[in-house]
């Protein structure tokens, strides 16, 4: 259902530059007190995120982490009557008239503050952006628990 999910690790700007000095020339100028993230390649691949957010744990130096994922939402009802087997399944409700196509970001920092991005693509626009901290929190649980030590 929708392209694979993107992970980010979260780190201050002066903390990267002080243990990776060859970042100086994409960091410069930055705020040192400001945060930048790294986008984890290699990910194995899953259908369920959360057991993938399982295997994770991160060391001390990332200051928090960041999901984008890109997925299909269907009224409660489209979820009736769904055909046998998890592929029939995602295409029925890909084909479903109401389906909408969403980005979502969930980013915690290992401070406990959260925020979630929701953004449609039928209303791809700046100022269209959902923007809350309850908007998805079992994956702002499931990533805080990637930063417990």
């Amino acid at each position: 259902m929708g392209p694979a999910p993107r992970l980010f690790a979260i780190a201050r700007n002066g903390d990267l530059l002080a243990r990776e000095p060859g970042l100086a020339g994409q960091l410069g100028g930055a705020d040192l007190s400001a945060y930048s993230t790294i986008e984890q390649e290699g990910l194995p691949q899953t259908s369920n995120v959360e057991s993938l957010l399982r295997q994770l744990a991160w060391p001390a130096e990332v200051d928090g982490v960041a999901l984008a994922l890109e997925r299909i939402v269907v009224p409660p009802e489209a979820e009736q009557d769904l055909p046998a087997g998890a592929e029939a399944a995602a295409e029925a409700l890909a084909a479903h008239p109401d389906r909408a196509d969403v980005r979502l970001l969930v980013a915690v920092l290992r401070d406990g503050e959260s925020i979630c991005l929701l953004r449609q693509r039928s209303h791809d626009a700046d100022d269209q952006v959902a923007v809350g901290k309850d908007i998805a929190p079992g994956l702002v649980h499931a990533l805080q628990v990637t930063l417990d030590d």
